[in-house]
């Protein structure tokens, strides 16, 4: 894949992502674009390591699924990390 590839399916990836986690998240255009492409590398890397899948073409729905799960994996994590209690003023 080359990398303006990359950057659709890291965009509508973490687009997606972004709609199926639950509660707000304050992410932009770019931030949303990155958190698909790492949810991508992500999911490359867990499905490598248990070698159930990998990586393919743009257009093979496993390298969709792998990025998506990824970016909601990322998703969960950074709002663990970042904390959803708390309050704007």
């Amino acid at each position: 894949m080359g990398i303006a590839a990359w950057i659709v399916l890291g965009l509508l990836a973490g687009t997606l992502a972004r709609a199926i986690v639950p509660g707000r998240t304050n992410l932009g255009c770019l931030t949303t674009t990155a958190v698909g492409i790492l949810g991508a590398l992500i999911g490359g890397a867990i499905a490598s390591a248990a070698d159930v899948g990998e990586l393919g073409t743009f257009y093979d729905a496993g390298t969709w699924g792998l990025a998506i799960l990824g970016s909601v994996l990322l998703l969960l994590l950074l709002q663990a990390v970042g904390g959803r209690g708390r309050r704007r003023r």
